[in-house]
């Protein structure tokens, strides 16, 4: 009997130890919440690049890599550059790999984190453009995934956590972050980038789509890593060639490797692209969370194969 006691003991111990690790990793909708909240509010002022509201933005991220103990890749968080006589700047956290040979090869997870800041048309006499779903949901997957990554610390390749600005003057940032990665010769594997996925499809038997689905074997193999159909096709991101549109293509442009983002807006199904009425309170955190906490274990597998999975289908 108490032997059995014991047995019972330490059973409860360790699975109430690892509910509450789950419970502490997983991406909960309130953090979501919060954090698009604050970067797309009024005090953000629509975070154009060169404004104070850039500058909380940045120092925001900032701050939630150091918490987590994400390491700034260059000497500092940020990778400055200029838009004409502008400064501005990426922010560029890292992750080293557990294993000797596999962290020399990198996955890069990124979102812009930059806005228009003022909207040419006005709603109500509100010109403030604050940019909720663009792309203040991508910024805090990026976030999330960080902390997450942070606290189990099981990725045997490296991985860079990358804020892009500029994004909204032409890929500006990630077209000067791509080329000097290129010219410092960065291994890298693939890059999965994060572009307003703030508010679900109604009609489609999946939750996400990737942007330029058949030039790699991505959608196929986070399929296959999450046992799910989480990740689509869409028509609409064909037919105005999304692929182009957002921080992965100057790094496919660059390194020839599967670089490709992930949204769940197509801006088939959602009314207020580079609108004043992109507010905060318009997210679906519940299908954010689900999103993201679907994808960890993707990119956990991405991480962590001995051969790199996800190739160019050259389609």
């Amino acid at each position: 009997m108490k032997n059995l006691f014991c047995l019972l003991t330490l059973f409860l111990f360790f699975n109430c130890k690892s509910n509450l690790q789950s419970k502490h990793i997983a991406v909960t909708s309130n953090e979501l919440d919060e954090m698009v909240s604050y970067l797309a509010s009024d005090e953000l002022s629509g975070r154009d690049i060169g404004s104070e509201g850039i500058e909380k933005a940045a120092l925001f991220i900032e701050n939630k890599f150091n918490t987590y103990g994400i390491k700034p890749y260059f000497d500092n968080y940020r990778n400055n550059f200029k838009v004409d006589d502008v400064k501005a700047f990426n922010i560029v956290g890292f992750l080293e790999g557990s294993d000797k040979k596999l962290k020399e090869e990198v996955v890069l997870i990124g979102a812009h984190y930059d806005h228009i800041g003022f909207s040419r048309k006005k709603v109500s006499n509100d010109s403030l453009a604050n940019g909720a779903n663009d792309n203040a949901t991508g910024t805090s997957a990026v976030i999330a995934l960080a902390k997450h990554f942070s606290k189990k610390k099981l990725n045997k390749r490296s991985l860079m956590f990358v804020l892009f600005s500029a994004e909204e003057k032409g890929l500006l940032g990630s077209k000067h972050l791509a080329k000097k990665l290129k010219d410092e010769n960065l291994n890298l594997y693939t890059m999965v980038n994060f572009e307003m996925i703030g508010v679900p499809f109604q009609d489609r038997d999946y939750t996400a789509f990737v942007s330029g689905y058949k030039m790699s074997n991505m959608a196929e193999k986070i399929n296959t890593y999450t046992k799910s159909n989480l990740i689509g096709f869409s028509e609409v991101s064909k037919k105005y060639n999304l692929f182009r549109a957002s921080d992965n293509h100057p790094f496919y442009t660059e390194f020839k490797v599967p670089c490709q983002t992930i949204s769940s807006c197509d801006r088939s199904n959602y009314d207020y692209y580079h609108h004043v009425d992109d507010e905060a309170e318009k997210m679906d955190y519940s299908h954010m969370a689900n999103l993201i906490n679907k994808l960890i274990p993707a990119i956990e597998i991405m991480c962590n194969t001995q051969t790199k999975e996800i190739i160019l289908t050259n389609e």
